[in-house]
């Protein structure tokens, strides 16, 4: 079992790795050549966008095939996709490779998380995801650093990140396959909509710290380059600073992971995610200052960048064994909903509202979340004891 569990985090590190690359990297690229910044964040969409399309064919062949055809078929998805960026620099070609990497991220996503909150026993539910969320903040850390490479050859950041996707999609074909818990009437299409609403009924308020989650990292990542640029910070900066912050997450994953197995999901969450807002609420009074900034990067990042780990814990606690996938599945979707909306909406807030900061709506998003469950967290939680 301590073989598999380290081959999935290792694959997820190097997934992380190349979605860390690819949202800062291509904002860059496209700022550079003079695309504007609500299209910039369109083209980021793609990622979440693939992730959206492909969430409601997922459940059944996980249950079908079980979790390792589902990981090695999304792993190669994106080895190819990123290896085919550099043959093409076109807005909509990369926007469709996007929306692949999405698509196979989210099937190797879904089948690691899945696959670990399964066989976790619930005293190390909590440790065991996030380490998952540690693995992936590693990587997604090491990725904005590959950057700057953009200015000695733009194929370059993309042919490395192929290059370390490939070795770690060698290493899953050592595992042996496995299946999830099985219900009878499984591939029931009236079963499969029953499974979403008792899974949403469960847990809807879990789905939200990776739907913030989802919303902060896209935002960060897809439009804070942007914005960063145009309040006059080199290239090398804005990349230093989304590192703080997921080295920051990296910092605390594991300490806030076991702190929730003792003290409970939602307590931990909502500590997070004020501190968070508080993190952004102060850099947006600093943000001319290059320490300040990355202090509040980097707190920030302590705080909030286990939401996403500690969403899929909170969410194994509030469900049925039985609906672990659709409750993951849900997760996913969450998160991509969150992600879609966030350089977008970044986008257009850069574009139209230059007289506020740009770590203002990150704030009050996190306020916002923290206030949802805050109210009826502990309403839900009551539900699922009851029942």
């Amino acid at each position: 079992m301590k073989i598999r569990f380290w081959i999935l985090v290792s694959i997820v590190a190097i997934s992380g790795f190349s979605q860390g690359m690819l949202l800062p990297l291509i904002a860059v690229i496209f700022e550079n050549s003079g695309l504007s910044s609500t299209m910039n964040g369109l083209n980021a969409t793609a990622l979440y966008i693939g992730i959206l399309f492909v969430s409601p064919f997922m459940e059944q062949p996980l249950r079908k095939y079980g979790y390792k055809p589902v990981i090695i078929l999304g792993g190669l998805l994106v080895v190819v996709s990123l290896a085919l960026f550099p043959f093409w620099k076109s807005f909509w070609f990369w926007f469709v490779l996007r929306l692949l990497i999405g698509i196979g991220d989210h099937a190797l996503h879904f089948g690691t998380q899945t696959w670990i909150t399964s066989f976790s026993p619930e005293n190390k539910r909590g440790r065991n995801i996030s380490l998952y969320g540690l693995f992936f903040g590693i990587g997604f850390a090491s990725g904005p650093l590959m950057t700057p490479l953009v200015y000695i050859n733009e194929s370059l950041p993309f042919i490395l990140s192929s290059i370390l996707c490939l070795i770690g999609w060698v290493f899953l074909f050592l595992l042996k396959n496995e299946y999830p818990d099985q219900e009878v009437g499984v591939n029931s299409f009236f079963e499969t909509i029953k499974r979403f609403s008792n899974a949403w009924k469960y847990g809807w308020v879990s789905f939200l710290p990776p739907m913030a989650y989802g919303f902060l990292e896209s935002s960060l990542n897809g439009s804070f380059p942007v914005y960063g640029l145009r309040i006059d910070l080199s290239v090398s900066y804005v990349s230093i600073l989304l590192t703080s912050f997921a080295i920051g997450s990296i910092i605390t994953q594991l300490p806030l992971g076991i702190l929730s197995d003792k003290y409970g999901r939602r307590n931990v969450l909502m500590i997070v995610l004020f501190l968070g807002f508080l993190s952004f609420t102060v850099a947006s009074f600093v943000e001319e200052s290059t320490i300040g900034l990355f202090l509040c990067f980097a707190f920030a990042g302590m705080a909030v960048g286990s939401t996403f780990s500690l969403g899929i814990s909170y969410m194994s606690d509030l469900t049925p064994k039985s609906l672990l996938p659709t409750g993951n599945l849900l997760c996913g979707i969450s998160f991509s909903v969150g992600s879609l909306i966030g350089p977008f909406l970044g986008g257009l807030f850069i574009q139209y509202f230059k007289g506020i900061s740009f770590f203002t709506i990150i704030g009050t998003i996190l306020l916002l979340i923290f206030l949802v469950i805050f109210m009826f967290g502990s309403r839900t939680l009551n539900t699922v004891e009851q029942s």
